[in-house]
């Protein structure tokens, strides 16, 4: 019975403030599209990120018959000193996560296959064998590389792309930083504008609520109705953005990924995921815009 009377209340606060409702409700619609988009476009971005962390690779290469004396003074890196540059990689769970062992035939043929005319002439395979090495995380590669030095014996030198790796990183982290703060500013202003929205429409019924309160109303009961009408403001608005979101998907997003140069296994959050964290988030803003501006007006 008391639920009945809350719900009809907040219907009949909806039906008086058309205007303010509407507001209300695009202002969820606007706030829960951005994020939508915030959410979708960072994740993605997220996921571009990851994968080129995940390309990062720290190559160990190993002595050959044509390597410098300095470097090499052995000569070519006999199978025991290959053994033991593998086991000391082992010994790094904590920042190896694979360890691959490229012979010096596979590397021809990866050559080969890459740029064939600059080994059609060669008399002889001159390229050393080598281990690659991901990391658990692209952010270790410069851990691994210092722990290889000094080098240990048939090693003649590593490689992982110091340049390369550091702008990745940096990519990574400003795509990080950068959607984080977009999507918490947009909550903040989202929060802030649904609270004057409602507000608008508690300070026209102001005299009812303080007749309420003098008659001996409690304050959830005084509350509960505009609560209901900041969820119902909340869970149309992101239904309404969640429809323009499919819209989206279904028309702009083919076009948009028509243009981009990604490579497999790069994606967004699942759309459903998505749509569940919009309603929720949606939920929460108008019940907290509602909720928190009614303080003031508790107080006769």
């Amino acid at each position: 019975m008391r639920a009945r009377l809350l719900l009809s209340e907040a219907l009949r606060s909806v039906g008086a403030n058309v205007s303010t409702t509407i507001a209300a409700t695009m202002t969820v619609l606007i706030a829960m599209f951005l994020v939508g988009l915030l959410i979708a476009f960072g994740t993605w971005a997220r996921s571009w990120s990851d994968q080129q962390k995940g390309e990062l690779l720290v190559k160990v290469f190993f002595c050959t018959e044509s390597s410098e004396q300095k470097a090499c003074p052995e000569g070519e890196a006999s199978q025991a000193q290959i053994n033991t540059v593998r086991a000391k990689l082992e010994s790094m769970p904590e920042l190896v996560k694979s360890i691959t062992f490229v012979s010096k035939n596979e590397a021809l043929d990866r050559m080969r296959k890459r740029t064939p005319e600059l080994v059609q002439a060669l008399p002889a395979n001159p390229l050393p064998a080598s281990e690659e090495v991901e990391p658990v995380r692209g952010e270790l590669v410069d851990e691994i590389d210092k722990a290889l030095h000094p080098l240990p014996a048939g090693v003649e030198k590593t490689s992982y792309a110091k340049k390369t790796a550091s702008r990745v990183l940096q990519v990574a982290r400003v795509i990080e930083t950068v959607f984080a703060i977009a999507i918490l500013m947009l909550l903040f202003a989202s929060t802030l504008l649904i609270a004057n929205t409602i507000r608008l429409s508690i300070f026209a019924r102001r005299r009812e609520i303080e007749v309420m309160k003098l008659v001996g109303a409690s304050n959830w009961f005084i509350r509960g109705p505009f609560m209901l009408e900041g969820l119902i403001c909340g869970i149309v608005g992101s239904l309404a953005a969640i429809l323009l979101l499919i819209v989206g998907k279904e028309v702009a997003l083919p076009e948009i990924l028509g243009r981009l140069d990604a490579a497999d296994g790069v994606s967004a959050i699942p759309f459903a995921l998505n749509a569940l964290i919009l309603l929720g988030i949606g939920l929460v803003l108008g019940a907290a815009g509602s909720g928190l501006t009614m303080r003031r007006f508790l107080r006769v």
